[in-house]
């Protein structure tokens, strides 16, 4: 089994859950989904284009950033 790696966007909002001391399970109950489904969001695995908005506005993040 490969290793997975974080997409751009993944490594964006696993630094800003650190910067602001929430896990990736309290993340996933705000946008209203599955710690597993945001983990493949993050990896690549799913485009998230659902929940990309909702994750960029609870973490605060711009779309550009």
């Amino acid at each position: 089994m490969r290793k997975r790696n974080l997409t751009p966007f993944g490594y964006k909002v696993k630094k800003r859950l650190v910067q602001m001391n929430l896990t990736q399970k309290k993340l996933a109950e705000k946008i209203g989904t599955s710690e597993v489904y945001l983990s493949m969001i993050l990896y690549g695995e799913r485009s998230g284009d659902k929940y990309i908005p909702k994750i960029n506005e609870v973490l605060d993040l711009s779309e550009k950033s």
